[in-house]
């Protein structure tokens, strides 16, 4: 084998400081449908026909590190992300997260590499969870070259913000100070 060809991700798994509280944001939230359970520890979530694309992992009650957040400045996962329709339906999103309370990071965006539209909002545990839709798809008939971007606004938001429903991140927003 000369290496291994994924086809596309697969699943997740977060690691949860309250299953109950992350299972009803992720399915009265987010609309995923449990698929089955082991225990109480651990539950398992999808958006589409596999069994699951999510699951969540109860971490000990008493664990040292139960209360710390996630956060940019470490390793490890930025955000996930789901595909949703069009941008109607992520308009139609934001406007329902807004109601119901939910922390929106940055968005209603257009990244530069992919040309998606993104909207990032955080779950009971701070973990970054993203919308998209309208990804560029790249086949053998488009010809596609990747290209380096370089690190400013249109690579983070071709909208350059109009589209924002919250203020965009402080860190961009230096960043694009800086370039003028």
């Amino acid at each position: 084998m000369e290496k291994i060809r994924p086809k596309r991700l697969g699943h997740l798994v977060l690691t949860v400081r309250d299953i109950h509280a992350s299972v009803k944001f992720y399915t009265e939230i987010l609309g995923l449908e449990v698929s089955d359970w082991i225990s109480d520890q651990m539950v398992f979530l999808r958006a589409g026909t596999d069994h699951h694309d999510l699951a969540l992992s109860q971490i000990p009650r008493d664990s040292a590190a139960i209360n710390e957040l996630p956060h940019y400045g470490r390793p490890g996962m930025e955000h996930f992300s789901y595909l949703v329709e069009d941008r109607a339906a992520m308009d139609d999103a934001a406007r329902f997260l807004q109601a119901k309370g939910i922390e929106i990071v940055r968005g209603i965006g257009k990244h530069g590499p992919g040309e998606n539209l993104f909207l990032v909002f955080k779950d009971p545990d701070g973990n970054n969870v993203e919308i998209y839709c309208e990804m560029t798809q790249i086949t053998p008939e488009s010809n596609y070259q990747p290209k380096v971007w370089e690190r400013n606004i249109d690579s983070f938001d071709q909208y350059h913000f109009k589209h924002f429903v919250v203020p965009p991140p402080q860190a961009v927003i230096d960043a694009k100070s800086n370039k003028k």
